[in-house]
């Protein structure tokens, strides 16, 4: 079963509070997602860092639920 919108929005914003997240539906078909994030969690992270915290906060889904999800991820400028 796919994961929605609304349930992948949440579960981010509950891991990466204060963030801008940005979701789009790569092919219409709930099942593979593209997640643009940006947050403080990422200031001074490497990238692969940051998309370890992301792969985490979806351990349980990834794979399953979440069959595809492209990332791209970065801090707020200042």
């Amino acid at each position: 079963m796919p994961m929605s919108h609304a349930e992948l929005e949440a579960r981010l914003v509950a891991a990466f509070p204060d963030s801008e997240i940005v979701l789009t539906d790569l092919v219409g078909d709930n099942d593979h997602w593209r997640a643009r994030i940006v947050s403080p969690a990422f200031k001074g992270l490497p990238r692969v860092r940051q998309h370890q915290l992301v792969n985490r906060a979806l351990a349980d889904v990834l794979g399953g639920t979440l069959h595809a999800l492209a990332l791209e991820t970065a801090a707020p400028t200042e």
